[in-house]
């Protein structure tokens, strides 16, 4: 295995968590590439809402209850509440980042709505998981010079969280203005990296997207490891999760075993486990509305 749990709760300050790993790296665990899984307090089903047609209310348009930006316990301030839209703008000051859904789904139908600027890109993740690496490298020496004076400090990462993008957990759907945007033209096949694609692995077809400015609607239905993707209420693509297909789609992607071993090493077990949603920080306009999950037994 190339991981290992870190629990966390509310009280759980940040020191605590380092010296976990600390000790976890001292106790001799190794794993090529090594990475930690960090578990935090997940929000309580029975709280959400549900409509009239089953589905868990994830955002209504006037609340961001259970929602957190990722490995964080607030929400990013260039994330808000704009027109009933869940709304990310990342020009100017603030903070940003990606965000999540802080519950865990393994099978379900996960409907949303979004909304690009021209030229705009983010992404719309699912099953992701909360990662990071731990600093392993030895202490540092460092002098400085104040005056006649020479001061020495030694600097000790070790044990200290690299935490690692969301995007390299778990699947991502695209969300792009095909039109303008580069990355629609990019990757190795032609709009694999086009709207409610499987990014960099299966192209959408048709490609049925609306212009930026317009609203789109996703479907993503995850069942025992079939995955599907539905754009404005056609079927697009389907694959299969944590078996040989997904692991040789991953191998032709940039999350490769060459390309990327540590995101490798993380991606190719997606499906096992349940995993958040997410919504990704790419530094362009986007707006989501009308989320909602299904779950499937």
């Amino acid at each position: 295995m190339g991981f290992f749990v870190i629990k966390a709760n509310k009280a759980m300050k940040l020191r605590n968590i380092l010296a976990a790993a600390a000790l976890t790296v001292a106790a001799g665990v190794q794993a090529q590439p090594q990475y930690v899984v960090i578990e935090n307090p997940q929000v309580d089903l029975s709280t959400l809402k549900v409509d009239k047609d089953g589905y868990y209310v994830l955002f209504d348009g006037t609340s961001l209850d259970g929602w957190r930006g990722y490995c964080k316990d607030h929400i990013p301030s260039k994330w808000n509440i704009k027109d009933g839209a869940l709304h990310f703008d990342g020009r100017g000051p603030g903070e940003g980042g990606d965000i999540i859904f802080a519950h865990k789904f393994k099978n379900f139908e996960f409907e949303i709505e979004w909304k690009i600027c021209e030229g705009g890109n983010s992404g719309i993740f699912y099953l992701g998981k909360e990662t990071a690496t731990i600093n392993n490298d030895e202490p540092k020496t460092e002098e400085t010079k104040a005056g006649n004076l020479t001061i020495t400090q030694t600097i000790d990462n070790r044990g200290k969280l690299n935490y690692q993008p969301i995007y390299i957990s778990c699947p991502e759907c695209q969300v792009l203005d095909n039109e303008r945007h580069p990355d629609a033209k990019l990757g190795a096949t032609l709009g694999i990296r086009q709207s409610t694609s499987l990014y960099d692995m299966i192209v959408a077809k048709p490609q049925n997207a609306n212009p930026a400015g317009q609203w789109n609607k996703v479907k993503i239905v995850v069942k025992n490891g079939k995955v599907t993707h539905y754009q404005n209420g056609v079927k697009v693509l389907s694959y299969t999760l944590a078996d040989k297909s997904w692991v040789d789609l991953v191998q032709t992607s940039k999350f490769s075993q060459k390309n990327w071993p540590l995101a490798y090493e993380i991606m190719k077990d997606c499906g096992k486990e349940p995993g958040y949603f997410g919504m990704q920080d790419h530094g362009d306009e986007v707006w989501y509305r009308n989320i909602r999950v299904k779950v499937l037994k």
